[in-house]
């Protein structure tokens, strides 16, 4: 279906929903198969755990074709039924453990997460984004959480280079559902070829990957019909997604919901947008 027919279905089943009685609301639920966990709040996402307890298990780097092993994150009860899939990788020279406190938040809030550690720290973006690839044909095909995930939902992120290397696998890849590049680096500057929807992070003092370099051409060049949004962080360097960072969470999740589970209960938090001290610039292609 057209991108416009969609969206306005989408307003139209929004305005039904404001105005029908609860148990005709339920039942406009229950048309999103995907849709999981309860009506979010901001104070919710702002929370260090979503509504979902959490297991995780190790991927070897023996057992890992393509991409060097790592780590998996995954919701414990299976009442909900399947999940959608995201993988992570980290910046140059970085392991896993430096951006790790992403992967038990992301799974939190009902997503199957791989942290991967890439074959070597100095892997380039177009490396470390068909190691992204390969994790999550791992994820759906031979892992052991398989049987949770919904491989027609999977979704790609990463740091510095890892965030360049999301851009990579959102272009070699069209039917991912989201990338989400956090201070992301990367030599190719012109991304008119992505139809993947797409959230970029940058820091506003970042020196390694500038944002008037990086992030923001970027997130120019990519189409506007691939949804697309812009969440600078106030004075923030290339290293603020190595420590818990409250505001990328916020719209990492809420960007998830909204293009992978398809949650239209997300948009709230995409369109007009996040307004704080600690946030230097929003853009964003709405409406969602």
């Amino acid at each position: 279906m057209h991108r416009t027919w969609k969206r306005m279905l989408v307003t139209v089943a929004a305005t039904i929903a404001l105005t029908a009685p609860l148990g005709a609301t339920a039942a406009h639920a229950a048309d999103n198969p995907y849709e999981r966990g309860p009506n979010p709040t901001l104070a919710a996402l702002q929370a260090s755990r979503g509504p979902y307890a959490v297991s995780t298990t190790s991927v070897s780097r023996l057992s890992a074709v393509g991409f060097g092993g790592g780590t998996i994150y995954y919701p414990t009860s299976t009442a909900d039924g399947t999940f959608g899939a995201i993988a992570i990788s980290p910046g140059f020279t970085a392991y896993w453990s430096s951006i790790s406190w992403l992967g038990p938040r992301l799974a939190s809030h009902g997503f199957v997460v791989i942290g991967i550690e890439t074959l070597t720290t100095a892997d380039q973006p177009d490396s470390r984004g068909d190691q992204l690839l390969a994790a999550l044909d791992y994820l759906t095909s031979r892992s052991s959480v398989r049987s949770r995930i919904d491989s027609s939902r999977l979704a790609v992120a990463g740091h510095s280079m890892g965030g360049g290397g999301s851009l990579e696998a959102a272009s070699d890849r069209p039917s991912l559902q989201a990338a989400v590049p956090l201070a992301p680096w990367n030599l190719d500057k012109s991304w008119t070829e992505l139809r993947v929807p797409t959230l970029i992070v940058g820091g506003e003092a970042d020196t390694i990957a500038p944002v008037a370099s990086h992030s923001i051409p970027f997130y120019t060049s990519i189409p506007s019909s691939a949804e697309k949004s812009y969440l600078e962080l106030n004075g923030a360097s290339h290293f603020f997604p190595q420590s818990v960072n409250t505001p990328t969470a916020v719209q990492a999740v809420a960007w998830l919901k909204r293009f992978v589970d398809d949650d239209t209960r997300y948009s709230q938090f995409i369109c007009p947008g996040p307004s704080s001290l600690s946030i230097s610039d929003y853009r964003s292609s709405c409406p969602v």
